[in-house]
């Protein structure tokens, strides 16, 4: 038989870490692009607001204003969801284990 080499094992931690991408692929980038598209929805309904505050093309500034509000509103309903999802199978574990203990 071959033995396996010590050094090419994983260490908890790694492994945990690979556990966890297994279960939530391409989190890190979903969690960019919600901080990217929020960001840009955000300034965007902060121009669209001073431009209906202005009095300025409020005909085509006010729908727009509310299209950035629904973008900012939409990631940061997704971020929560993405957050709550994460949290909910780690909850789950910690009170497993906790009601073993007892």
């Amino acid at each position: 038989m071959v033995d396996q080499n010590p050094k090419n094992r994983l260490n908890p931690e790694q492994y945990a870490s690979l556990k966890a991408e297994i279960a939530a692929p391409y989190r890190g980038l979903r969690q960019f692009l919600y901080i990217a598209f929020g960001a840009s929805g955000s300034l965007g309904a902060f121009v669209f607001f001073f431009q209906v505050l202005a009095g300025r093309n409020v005909e085509s500034a006010l729908p727009s204003l509310a299209l950035q509000v629904g973008i900012v509103a939409l990631m940061v309903f997704l971020w929560r969801w993405e957050q709550r999802r994460q949290q909910r199978p780690q909850s789950g574990k910690n009170s497993n284990s906790s009601r073993e203990k007892f």
